[in-house]
């Protein structure tokens, strides 16, 4: 793209920093092996004025369970273990959900029958003191006692359905361990950073605490609005403690996008990669229509006709997502230093604008979210009497009268010139529609018809 179409991505990427009160995003977009494009907006420290920079360090949350399933393919690569092997062969853990045996693939797709149990977030809480929930979990291997008994939680057999797993993926860094007798993180270090040369790539706090361009984390206080600093949440490994920047995570991209090769150098096997974006079971959450899950990649075979890859990361006080599109040798990186606005929307946004396409109009989560903005407003009936204030939160609209009643209207059928929702009033099911028009909006709530003006 050239440098004004890049100027509609910055806006973009502006407009929702200053909606959600995000303190900084940092970006790279990767195209033929090269970095196309790097920037990085807002501070990485609001207190002292300091500017993020694209080498700014976030965490990238469960993006780091891409890198724990290609250090398992690894072992796979080098004879040490197979994807069908069960889990309790390496770690000293029962785990028999609904009387079957948990398989390593099982846990690199969460399939392992176990609902979310939750550890992960009662220690980013507790840690920060957003909750009542402690969970003192100070290395991995104090998540085995925690597992203790999880399988009667369960609520499938293991293979049949997704339910995205925390706990299994920190499991997978313990077989790691086990059967290359080494630290995880050694084994990260050897086989995916040291090769890409990602050497501002980080799990542990005394390295991070060391480099001197790390932004500082931040949760909205709830009071005021505005971000609010507070600590990172160390102690998360396999599973999502990974802290990186836009600059080396451009390098992890360009190797996936070349087939597990960087340069001259083979991290990972092109048919092993394969494997891994090769969707093996459905998800229940669907950005773009048809996803599943690989081996610790989220795979779409619709965006724009293309197979996109993906992950993202989310540790409450930083959020991240890395997507690509192998035959278009095109991937892209967004991190934040905060929640608020999804990174997978600008992450997509840039690829699609990459791609010559017009994201809001042609992404449906764009279109509804621009489309919900377009009906907010004042909407008045027959001669005023009555009235609603109409109010959009991402794609749903919230709908209040003047007594202060609300209503909740998710999206049903989103166009540019008419919208329709559902809500229940009483314990109705209730449709409710707009028309768009050039100089007007016409709703029709139940009984009525109000207008507002554009």
């Amino acid at each position: 793209m050239s440098s004004p179409e890049w100027r509609i991505l910055e806006a973009f990427i502006l407009e929702k920093m200053s909606e959600y009160k995000m303190p900084s995003v940092a970006i790279a977009v990767v195209k033929d092996g090269e970095l196309a494009y790097v920037n990085a907006f807002g501070f990485r420290d609001v207190e002292r004025g300091v500017p993020a920079t694209p080498g700014t360090i976030y965490g990238i949350g469960s993006i780091t369970k891409t890198f724990t399933s290609l250090c398992v393919l690894k072992q796979v690569e080098e004879g040490r273990l197979s994807l069908d092997d069960e889990l309790e062969k390496y770690v000293h853990l029962r785990l028999g959900p609904l009387g079957e045996p948990v398989k390593i693939w099982h846990l690199l797709t969460h399939s392992s029958g176990l609902p979310a149990l939750g550890y992960a977030e009662a220690f980013i809480e507790g840690t920060l003191g957003l909750g009542e929930a402690w969970m003192p979990v100070a290395k991995p291997q104090d998540v085995l006692p925690f597992l203790s008994g999880a399988e009667s939680w369960a609520v499938e057999r293991p293979g049949r359905r997704f339910f995205y797993l925390n706990e299994g993926y920190v499991l997978l860094g313990l077989l790691i361990e086990k059967v290359s007798q080494r630290p995880y993180w050694d084994c990260v270090k050897r086989h995916i950073l040291e090769p890409l040369g990602m050497s501002r790539t980080y799990i542990y706090a005394g390295d991070v605490e060391k480099d001197p361009d790390v932004a500082k984390p931040y949760v909205l206080d709830p009071q005021t609005g505005k971000p609010r600093s507070t600590r990172i949440p160390f102690g998360i490994y396999s599973d999502g403690g990974v802290m990186s920047n836009a600059l080396d995570m451009a390098k992890y991209i360009a190797m996936l996008i070349g087939r597990g090769r960087y340069g001259d150098v083979e991290v990972i096997d092109a048919k092993l990669l394969e494997e891994a974006e090769t969707k093996r079971v459905e998800v229940p959450w669907k950005l773009l229509g048809d996803e599943g899950y690989g081996y610790g990649f989220v795979v779409s075979e619709s965006f724009f006709g293309r197979k996109l890859v993906a992950h993202g990361g989310n540790v409450l006080v930083y959020t991240a997502y890395m997507a690509y599109i192998r035959q278009e040798r095109l991937g892209v990186v967004v991190l934040a230093n905060s929640m608020g606005y999804p990174m997978s929307y600008i992450a997509l946004y840039a690829l699609a604008s990459v791609l010559g396409e017009d994201p809001v109009r042609k992404l449906p989560f764009l279109l509804r979210e621009h489309v919900a903005k377009t009906l907010e407003g004042l909407y008045r009936g027959y001669r005023n009497t009555v009235s609603y204030t109409v109010k959009a939160k991402g794609d749903v609209l919230i709908v209040r009268s003047r007594l202060g009643e609300e209503l909740y209207l998710l999206p049903e059928e989103v166009r540019e010139d008419y919208a329709k929702f559902y809500t229940y009033m009483r314990g109705y099911r209730i449709p409710v529609e707009f028309y768009i028009e050039k100089d007007r909006v016409k709703l029709i709530l139940e009984r009525y018809l109000l207008i507002k003006p554009r």
